[in-house]
């Protein structure tokens, strides 16, 4: 006798495409990375680049991440993905990888902050150095946010 229960149900993942990836929460993550990722590098830029080796990474991580998530934010919004299991891991794992080069470039970033502070025309690129660090720390919790909110959906 079978046994009577509810219907299989499907185990296709849930990728949003369109519209719908700015209201379901970790892909709704992606364009706030984008734009606070965006303000990173413009105000990096817009400083004196004194430490061309610190900065210049923080550039690298923050404008290649920039770019790598409009590309991923346009395949979802185009609906490349087709509802694919492996778009969550590419997901998963690029968020992940950039988290922790985000990191890394926002603990550079403040230490040029920090080395900013006694170096000539004082209050501008010091505060525009300030508002980069605080930029690169919130980027980097979002792209936290993004990889453990996919990784454990």
């Amino acid at each position: 006798m079978a046994s009577v229960g509810p219907p299989p149900t499907s185990t296709q993942p849930d990728v949003p495409s369109g519209i719908a990836v700015f209201i379901k929460i970790p892909y709704a993550f992606i364009l706030p990375e984008i734009v606070f990722g965006t303000w990173v590098w413009i105000l990096v830029a817009a400083t004196s680049v004194s430490l061309p080796l610190l900065q210049g990474w923080v550039m690298y991580v923050s404008l290649t991440s920039c770019l790598i998530s409009l590309l991923l934010l346009l395949g979802y919004l185009l609906g490349f993905h087709k509802n694919s299991e492996n778009w969550k891991v590419l997901d998963s794992l690029y968020h992940g990888a950039t988290a922790i080069l985000y990191m890394s470039a926002a603990v550079l970033q403040a230490n040029a902050t920090i080395r900013s502070e006694s170096g000539p025309n004082l209050p501008l690129y010091y505060q525009l150095n300030c508002a980069a660090t605080f930029f690169a720390f919130i980027t980097t919790l979002l792209y936290i946010l993004h990889a453990f909110s996919i990784y454990y959906q």
